[in-house]
């Protein structure tokens, strides 16, 4: 696109010049065809070469692909196009005005390209110059034996204990990520199904926040384990090679786990020693996320990930309501609430 516009400006300009000069022989129609093929290849010729130029201007300076860069590149967009305007004013007041204003559109044009590109491979820097710090790419790291670094999976980023034992410093250290396991958040979070897309974007949100927690590296773990195909079967190859500590809240993974003599921790229990427990009697407010197995019920989660079965409220999926807690039952796979609405 920007060499097609480059193009018609140079094109636009070289044209009336060549009907400038045409102008004084009694010549304008051959001047300004002239003009108009003279213009048309040295602006595609032209236009290529700012196109190679605004490509690698961005990649010299080392950009990070940002949110940051949005914001930062229209400000540079208005900036350039005000220094364009400013650089064009001679050309308009000298110049013949038949060819000034497309040779002034043209250095506006690429003005603001340039400016925006420059302000977009800078953002992050900026933006720390005003005293805000934009997020970063979390750091890559390739397999490796580590004892002390734990593996996450999907289910324990979408846990919310995860976070309050990392805060509480219980896992401090290495937490590693890896690639599928992020894809596999990213499939939840894009998914049609409402239930589905909240605790895809939930785990987002968790990792977000593990990663601003004191004593926590967290890293991307570049292990595809193309080998296997399901993530289960990743992980546990994962786990086997580098020596750490699965996390996961899924029952049937972590029974898989220990099978193998891998070390498996389960924020669901842990986590239990961390809060106070909502008991048979207590009010809570909980937002329903899907129906029940039973007829009538509505299912929602605590902060802490406990399931929470809501009588009579089959049709208020997605709403939050107050419950109270009639009884409580716990399973192999962690506590299960049972509640009605308040009254």
């Amino acid at each position: 696109m920007i060499v097609e516009v480059v193009r018609l400006l140079i094109t636009l300009t070289v044209t009336a010049m060549g009907y400038s000069i045409g102008s004084e022989f009694q010549a304008e129609v051959v001047g300004a065809v002239v003009g108009a093929g003279t213009g048309y290849v040295l602006g595609g010729g032209f236009g290529r070469l700012v196109g190679r130029a605004l490509n690698l201007a961005p990649k010299a300076i080392a950009p990070q692909r940002s949110s940051a860069e949005v914001l930062i590149g229209s400000i540079g967009v208005t900036i350039g196009m005000l220094v364009g305007l400013v650089m064009s004013i001679p050309l308009i007041v000298f110049l013949p005005e038949l060819y000034a204003w497309p040779l002034g559109s043209l250095i506006v044009l690429l003005s603001a390209a340039f400016t925006a590109r420059v302000f977009m491979a800078r953002s992050q820097g900026m933006l720390g110059s005003v005293g805000l710090r934009p997020k970063t790419p979390l750091p890559s790291h390739n397999l490796e034996t580590s004892t002390d670094a734990y593996v996450l999976d999907s289910s324990a980023a979408i846990d919310g204990r995860i976070l309050d034992l990392a805060s509480s410093g219980l896992m401090k250290g290495r937490h590693w990520l890896p690639e599928f396991v992020i894809d596999e958040l990213q499939g939840l979070a894009d998914a049609t199904a409402e239930t589905r897309r909240r605790r895809g974007r939930r785990g987002l949100d968790i990792l977000e926040a593990l990663r601003d927690v004191e004593g926590i590296e967290l890293a991307v773990l570049e292990a595809t384990v193309p080998e296997f195909e399901e993530v289960d079967a990743k992980l546990l190859a994962v786990t086997d090679r580098s020596g750490a500590t699965l996390v996961t809240t899924d029952s049937n993974l972590a029974q898989a786990a220990a099978l193998r003599g891998l070390e498996v921790l389960n924020p669901q229990s842990l986590g239990e020693s961390l809060r106070a427990e909502a008991g048979v009697g207590d009010r809570v407010s909980v937002t329903i996320e899907r129906i029940g197995n039973e007829e009538g019920q509505g299912v929602g989660y605590l902060s802490d990930g406990t399931m929470v079965v809501i009588q009579n409220a089959e049709n208020m999926v997605g709403e939050t309501v107050d419950v109270e807690i009639s009884n409580a039952l716990r399973t192999r796979v962690g506590r299960m609430l049972f509640a009605r609405r308040a009254a």
